[in-house]
């Protein structure tokens, strides 16, 4: 019977072998799983990769040539907001701010003179309109006598924001068109005083697509559900780019700087084409600059062949943030990240352009459209 002793011996020692074995496989797992248990999925806004791409790279802090920012926005401001802004104007090499939000009548008086009165050279203010007797009979010519007098005053262009053609109702519920021929006194007058018009129609084409997971835009229509443009809602963004475009052939002499590269960053074929079709349109590429950047070689060529066409300008004021637009427009840095994960969740490149093109972007196109500025504080 010894052997059956000595079979069962070793069958108790192989369990305890293969259990230690097992013991030892399941602490392994763990820790190269860094406990799995409490392993959790990151979501889209957690996710932030560090990528380990090792290539040059030139992080400018300072504009090459001093700039015009022909799209910023700063409602009433004080003077103390005006002396921080001059320290991060000058930090920045930003000559002039054109501030987009002066308002109307006495509001516009107020803003021009806080701006200007210490600062002459270093400002640009424009007036806005204002809808309050939308209804009313002669509407039109009332705002472009107001215009006039707001030049007088000291406006340099005309700012239209984003209500215009996509919120602004008359009273019967009717929908204001961009190209409503009751506005047209408004942007006649702009033509006769030589002011161009500042326009902001529509918004990105994936804010008006349904919002599901093939949706570039997913993370900024989460953060902001209220920046989504649902048909039941609003105009498609066909129609609104259609009366846009009739607006431009209403109004030939009248030059028109469409916000935001008129929202055809994602398609510049189709801006070049606009801009073929209208001389009197020009764009800004303020917080669009995602787009560019993530197309460098159509940017460059596009810039190039449109640089008559195309301002420098930011939108959100943020000191800190200017760098971006600096790196892309002035260097050929590859995959580097955007300032604002909202707006792209992709890495961006940089497209640099020639310093004749550069100079035409930060500030010659500026100097050509908006009267008054001072010529001089820029190189030739």
């Amino acid at each position: 019977m010894n052997w059956k002793r000595a079979g069962v011996a070793t069958s108790a020692a192989l369990l305890l072998v293969l259990a230690a074995a097992s013991v030892r496989r399941n602490a392994i797992h763990a820790q190269e799983q860094g406990s799995s248990g409490a392993q959790k999925t990151p979501t889209i806004e957690e996710y932030d990769p560090r990528s380990t791409l090792v290539v040059p790279e030139h992080k400018i802090e300072r504009a090459k040539f001093p700039f015009i920012d022909i799209h910023s926005h700063h409602w009433n401001p004080t003077p103390a907001e005006v002396e921080e802004l001059i320290r991060g104007m000058n930090s920045l090499n930003m000559q002039v701010m054109v501030n987009l939000s002066g308002g109307t009548g006495e509001a516009l008086k107020r803003t021009v003179q806080v701006m200007k009165g210490k600062y002459p050279d270093r400002f640009v203010v424009f007036a806005n309109m204002d809808y309050r007797d939308l209804d009313k009979p002669g509407f039109g010519d009332r705002l472009a006598a107001q215009l006039a007098e707001d030049v007088k005053n000291g406006a340099q262009g005309l700012k239209i924001f984003k209500d215009f053609g996509m919120e602004l109702h008359y009273a019967s519920g009717q929908r204001v068109h961009v190209d409503d021929p009751a506005f047209s006194p408004v942007f006649e007058k702009c033509a006769e005083l030589g002011i161009p018009v500042l326009i902001h129609v529509a918004e990105p084409s994936a804010f008006f697509d349904p919002w599901d997971k093939t949706n570039e835009r997913w993370l900024e229509l989460k953060q902001f559900p209220g920046r989504a443009r649902p048909p039941a809602k609003y105009p498609k963004f066909e129609t609104l780019m259609t009366e846009r475009n009739h607006l431009l052939a209403m109004h030939p002499k009248t030059n028109f700087i469409l916000a935001h590269l008129g929202f055809h960053g994602n398609d510049l074929a189709r801006l070049g084409r606009l801009f073929d079709e209208h001389q009197n349109a020009y764009v800004d590429i303020a917080a669009v600059l995602a787009e560019l950047g993530r197309q460098p070689y159509s940017a460059h060529d596009f810039l190039t062949k449109y640089q008559d066409r195309v301002l420098m300008g930011k939108d959100i004021y943020e000191v800190n943030e200017y760098k971006w637009y600096f790196r892309a427009l002035e260097t050929r840095d590859e995959y580097f990240e955007y300032y604002r994960k909202r707006h792209a969740f992709w890495r961006i490149y940089g497209f640099q352009v020639d310093d004749a093109v550069l100079k035409k972007i930060y500030y010659k196109n500026a100097l050509k459209l908006v009267p008054g500025i001072a010529a001089k504080a820029f190189p030739q």
